[in-house]
């Protein structure tokens, strides 16, 4: 074998044409290795469809680098060669190919970035350009702040970005944000788009064949795949969406229905987490479509919120907190996950509908995430480790640098409120609010302290009272604990009681 002049690893949440240490490649001296190993698809127990997607992805990419003339190395899960991680890899092509140069972009796992800096072997890296901020421009942002406020941030990258601004850089429609325009319940009637379905081709079928054969044991279906592997694709869900979903997505985006996983949302996270879409051209794409008047501007505020807001600030928060940000727990919580988060086995109807089209679909939007599977987690005192791989393991767009601090922070306020103000718990009443689950459900939500009381709404007023010392201090949980001490003490002795018999009994399928 011939040595090159540079060798370029590529993950699998990198498969982008911009990425930036592909630049400058000289196909005569240079190569590219993309590598399938068991440890990255094994150190949680990873959805069955999120592996499929990421290995069937990568195929797809090492073939249309072949095809521009980009010397390839691919290592497929099988190969009998096959080192099984990612540093181990690196160091046996390394050997092999004897390349003068290693070039490498920063990684979305801050395990496995420590693990290649471990490798003791010289690489070159390069910062992920296809984010808009940097993690050098976030830690100088974050300096001496308490605490990390999205919505400031979030005005920050809209200067930077020049996205919904007036010629005087002030904000269209007179404010930054339209959040309280994006909260609306579905009506009755409402009919969503029919979600766009990308059939297997031979590689991807290829692919779930291998996946089927060495991940039975993981929880999820399989048979299901249906989302777009290549970068065209990708591109083919995105221009649908922008057709027949955004529009709507600014009204309904909080929105929740049952045997509807998707109504108004883009399913667009996953290929854009792993290089198939492009950040800048996304966001272009919907200014363009508020100016051409074809959305309203809560939808394009709201979504691009999600993008240039959102997404790039718990990017942020994980780089600049870890690896400590993992060890959070601020209520010390020790209870482990119901086993029913993995089998969807509850009669509680909210939490079947948003964990079964999880196990379908490897799929939920922000709202099942935060206020129906999070809110449960969070209520129920379990430990942050656990809730935190569960949706690592779980959801197809989940990648450490988002999932962790989403998750750790915002679903769990185990970080003591360094990223949210407050925790986000509520009880069965907001899940009614904002969708139609609780007519479908075996429990009341009108009641809170009989056998068929909804048990959101106990362990609301439990959650509150165990952690009274620590949150009644808190200005945005004021009302809440007015409405608390207004109560009569033998209603709330009923309601820890029955907080009590419901935590006591967390993998009780008869009480669930």
């Amino acid at each position: 074998m011939s040595k090159i002049r540079r060798l370029c690893l590529v993950l699998g949440d990198q498969l982008s044409w911009d990425l930036a240490s592909l630049q400058g490649l000289d196909p005569q001296r240079d190569a590219v290795l993309l590598v399938e190993v068991m440890e990255e698809a094994s150190h949680v127990p990873h959805h069955p469809q999120k592996i499929a997607l990421i290995f069937s992805a990568m195929r797809h990419f090492a073939e249309a680098l072949k095809q521009r003339g980009i010397r390839v190395h691919y290592v497929s899960l099988d190969d009998p060669h096959n080192s099984g991680s990612v540093p181990g890899e690196l160091r046996r092509w390394h050997s092999l190919l004897q390349p003068q140069q290693l070039h490498l972009t920063e990684c979305g796992d801050c395990r496995l970035e420590q693990s290649l800096k471990d490798c003791r072997l010289t690489i070159q890296w390069h910062s992920d350009s296809r984010f808009l901020c940097t993690r050098g421009e976030f830690s100088s942002w974050a300096e001496g702040k308490k605490q990390l406020r999205m919505e400031f941030f979030y005005r920050e990258m809209r200067r930077k970005s020049g996205l919904l601004l007036n010629g005087d850089r002030s904000p269209v429609g007179g404010a930054w944000n339209f959040d309280a325009e994006n909260r609306k319940a579905l009506p009755k009637g409402a009919i969503a788009p029919s979600p766009m379905r990308f059939s297997a081709d031979a590689i991807t079928q290829e692919v779930l064949a291998l996946v089927a054969k060495n991940f039975s044991g993981h929880y999820g279906a399989l048979n299901t795949f249906d989302y777009p592997v290549t970068h065209a694709d990708a591109q083919a869900l995105w221009d649908y969406f922008l057709d027949w979903g955004l529009a709507a997505f600014g009204d309904y985006q909080d929105a929740m229905a049952s045997d509807e996983p998707f109504l108004f949302h883009a399913r667009i996270s996953a290929a854009l987490n792993i290089g198939l879409l492009d950040l800048r051209q996304l966001c272009s794409d919907v200014e363009a479509a508020y100016w051409a008047q074809r959305i309203p501007l809560n939808a394009a505020e709201g979504f691009i919120r999600q993008l240039i807001g959102w997404r790039e600030y718990v990017r942020g928060i994980y780089w600049l907190k870890m690896p400590e940000y993992a060890d959070g727990n601020e209520f010390s919580n020790t209870r482990l996950l119901p086993e029913f988060y993995w089998t969807g086995e509850t009669k509680m109807n909210c939490m079947r509908q948003a964990i079964n089209q999880s196990l379908k679909h490897a799929y939920a939007h922000h709202i099942q995430r935060l206020m129906v599977t999070g809110n449960f987690a969070l209520l129920a005192g379990i430990a942050p480790s656990q809730i935190c791989e569960w949706y690592l393991a779980i959801y197809m767009d989940a990648f450490d640098w988002v999932e962790l601090p989403n998750t750790l922070g915002m679903v769990m306020h185990a970080d003591g409120g360094y990223m949210g103000s407050k925790p986000y718990c509520a009880s069965g009443q907001y899940i009614k609010r904002m969708s139609d689950y609780c007519r479908g459900c075996a429990y009341k939500v009108s009641e809170s302290t009989t056998d068929d009381a909804c048990p959101f709404n106990a362990l609301y007023w439990h959650f509150l009272i165990r952690h009274s010392d620590r949150l009644r201090s808190n200005h945005r949980m004021g009302m809440q604990y007015k409405n608390l001490d207004r109560m009569p003490e033998s209603k709330q002795q009923a309601l820890w009681q029955r907080g009590q018999l419901l935590l006591a009994n967390l993998d009780n399928g008869e009480s669930f």
